[in-house]
Formats: structure tokens, C-alpha cells, sequence
């Protein structure tokens, strides 16, 4: 049997294949963040489609840390009901769950929050949301770590397998991380150590909050790419080697800041009017001519990220390494697992264009996905329509406000 389709471990979970589903925004939640029905048959789908672990799209801890309008919440008890709905009908397909958890930090909009966006320090105005954000104070740095924490236990309660901490793409965890937006003299910020305090913060109470049994799994960024200083290769590996010292189980590495480049994140074609037209009008001008300028730069490379993965393995001692990127073929899949260069392969687009693609490879059906890295989904979720494969284009406004 292919390696692709044989058991592995997460700590002490056993996952029945090595196919997860990379954690996607689905913009399916109702307008209070809870979890209703065609969030779970969004899941459903993708576990009956074979997938082993299914990363949900991007929780917001505290409300706070809200980012999209449409995203699922997991900053109270109130939304357990409907994660344990979730997390049901994905075991009952086979499959596992994976809450990831995150806090958007700068990288929101006032009318989502209500109030200016928070981060580790109040500067820098980016290309994309125009925001200075007002600097956390101790308090509230403390306040975010209890809020991660205390929505760890809401997911090990609702029934996910992991805990999934989003720490990469430019929310909360990447900017305290990066020496570009965390330029804080406290005990926040002002060296490596004090960068990566909430993050040890915030695993070491999980760690006492939660069972031991429950793996941890992090994603990270590798490189920021922003125009200053940020995360680089070098800094990640010294974060890696920190992350495995912590006891986490699993991580993954990404790339790029979702407003400063926004398709270092994906790679392939650039959709420049599905994502404009998402935008205000005060923004589409410049919003169109940022978005020409990126065409032919992050073209899709099959495993974009395996570079970076070589280069932190030695530090990440026995956490499993999950590689995202564009993976499509299956030859490539089974050559990354078969070289011990990682231990799981993430995917994403390829599941919202096929959701039964895993099934399809397992039955020899097909050996590649028939996803052509549009990216026309990325601007049907910033457009505000649930996650699918709009390779035909976007709905009209007209359709789109009739659904």
C-alpha cells in the first residue's frame, strides 16, 4: 500500500492516513461565530472524501480577535454546542478534528471588533487595512494567553483531536513572533526569547489545563517576507528547536503575511478582479494595482515550502513536520513521505475543488488533482461567499446577495 494511505501517529492519536486538510476559512459560520449545519456538511463532505485529519479554518479565541465576519468562534462556552455537533459528524466518518485556534490581532477591521485593532506594538501602516493599531498592554498580552488557553479546553471538550495553534500568516502569534511588528521593550518583546514568551505562555497552560493525551500541533511561519525584518529561516529554526523543547507534537510550516503579499500564502494565479472587487472603493485603485504587480511573482511551485522543512528538521526533533504547498500529484506526495522529509501532507485547494480527492487516489481513480491554482476561491471568500471552487468565476453582486 502506498505510504500516502498507512497509518501515523500525533502523539498518542492514531490517524488513519497521512492526508490532512489544510485549516481554510469557510465563511459558513452565523454572524456570532457559532457552528450550524452548513458548516458541519462542509466537513462532513471532506471526511466521507477520505482526508485523515481535518483542520478547520481559523477559530477566533477572544472576540477581539475576530477577523472575518463570517468566521467560527471559539471564545465561549456558548459555542461548544455547535463544535460538538461538528466534531461528531466528522467522526462518524472516520476521519479526525482539528480545531485551529487563532486571534486576528492587527489584522482586522474596526467594524468587526469594535474598536481599533490590537497588536504587540502600535506601529506601521500596512498596504492593505490602512491600520495603526493601538499597542497590548500587559494585561491584555495575559489576557490573550488565558484566551487561547481557555479555548483549548472548550475544543478538547467539543471533541477535537488536536489542538491547532495558528501562529503564522500575520495574525496575533506571527506578530508577536516577528521582529517587524513586535518592536516592544518589555518582557514581550526586545530579543528572541521574549518574542516567543506568548507562545510558551500560552502551550505550557494548555499543557496544565488539558490533558496529556491530547497532541498539540502549531503552524508557523518560516519567512515573513515582509519589507522589513521579520521571521526569517534562521529564526524559525531557533523557534522550532523551542517548540520541540515545549513537548508539541506536530508543526507546520507557511509563508508570507497575508496583508503585505497576499499570494506568498498560496501561489499560482493571481485573481486581481475577484479580490478588488471585495474591496471598499476608497481601496479598489490602489487594492488593483497591487494585485497586477504580484502577477508572475509567487507562480505555483509543487512543494513550495520543502526547502524550509529540510531546514529546520534537525531542530524539530520528534515533532511530526507537516508540509503544505501545493502539493497536486500523488507521485509527489508519496516521494516526500517515502524521503522522511515530512510526516503529513496538508492540502488545501485541491479539497475545495475535489472533496472526495483523497478517496479518488486511494481507488486509483486519479493521480493528481484537477485544481489549476486559480485562486479564484481566495476571492470568493474575501468577497464573502463560502469556501468552493469558483474556477467559472465568482456569482454576479445581484446572485450573490440573493443567496
Amino acid at each position: 500500500m502506498s505510504r500516502l494511505f498507512t497509518p501515523e501517529t500525533l502523539g498518542p492519536l492514531e490517524i488513519k492516513n497521512r492526508v490532512v486538510r489544510a485549516p481554510v476559512y469557510e465563511a459558513l459560520a452565523a454572524d456570532d461565530g457559532s457552528i450550524g449545519d452548513d458548516m458541519i456538511a462542509f466537513h462532513k463532505r471532506l471526511a466521507k472524501g477520505g482526508v485523515g485529519l481535518i483542520c478547520t479554518g481559523y477559530m477566533f479565541a477572544h472576540p477581539l480577535g475576530r477577523a472575518q465576519k463570517r468566521q467560527a468562534g471559539i471564545h465561549s462556552d456558548a459555542m461548544i454546542p455547535g463544535l460538538k455537533r461538528l466534531a461528531d459528524a466528522v467522526h462518524d466518518e472516520g476521519a479526525k478534528i482539528a480545531f485551529e485556534i487563532s486571534h486576528a490581532g492587527r489584522q482586522t477591521e474596526k467594524h468587526l471588533i469594535g474598536q481599533n485593532p490590537i497588536g504587540p506594538s502600535r506601529i506601521r501602516r500596512d498596504p492593505s487595512f490602512f491600520i495603526k493599531p493601538d499597542e497590548m498592554t500587559d494585561a491584555q498580552v495575559c489576557e490573550a494567553v488565558d484566551a487561547f488557553v481557555a479555548a483549548a479546553q472548550r475544543a478538547v471538550e467539543a471533541g477535537s483531536d488536536v489542538i491547532y495553534l495558528h501562529a503564522g500568516g500575520g495574525d496575533l502569534l506571527n506578530q508577536f513572533l516577528s521582529p517587524f511588528f513586535n518592536t516592544r521593550k518589555d518582557r514581550w518583546g526586545g530579543s528572541d526569547e521574549n518574542r516567543f514568551r506568548i507562545l510558551r505562555e500560552i502551550i505550557t497552560g494548555i499543557k496544565e489545563k488539558v490533558s496529556p493525551d491530547t497532541p498539540l500541533l502549531v503552524k508557523m511561519n518560516s519567512r515573513d517576507l515582509t519589507p522589513g525584518k521579520g521571521i526569517t529561516l534562521d529564526l524559525a529554526a531557533t523557534y522550532t528547536a523551542w517548540l520541540s523543547e515545549l513537548g508539541v507534537n506536530g508543526l507546520e510550516l507557511t509563508t508570507g503575511i497575508k496583508f503585505y503579499d497576499h499570494m506568498s500564502c498560496w501561489r499560482g494565479a493571481v485573481p486581481v478582479k475577484e479580490i478588488v472587487r471585495a474591496l471598499p472603493a476608497w481601496k479598489k485603485a490602489v487594492g488593483w494595482m497591487l494585485m497586477k504587480n504580484l502577477k508572475g511573482k509567487r507562480d505555483l511551485i509543487e512543494g513550495w515550502s520543502l526547502d524550509d522543512l529540510k531546514a529546520v528538521k534537525k531542530q524539530a526533533g520528534d515533532m511530526k513536520l507537516v508540509i503544505v504547498g501545493g502539493m497536486r500529484k500523488k507521485a509527489h506526495m508519496e516521494t516526500l513521505l517515502e524521503q522522511g522529509h515530512a510526516d503529513f501532507i496538508s492540502l488545501a485547494r485541491p479539497l475545495i475543488r475535489q472533496p472526495s480527492f483523497v478517496n479518488r487516489l486511494m481507488e486509483g481513480k486519479t493521480e493528481e488533482s484537477s485544481c489549476i491554482s486559480c485562486n479564484r476561491c481566495i476571492g470568493g471568500v474575501m468577497n464573502q461567499l463560502p469556501t468552493a471552487c469558483y474556477k467559472n468565476g465568482l456569482p454576479s453582486k445581484d446572485d450573490q446577495r440573493q443567496q
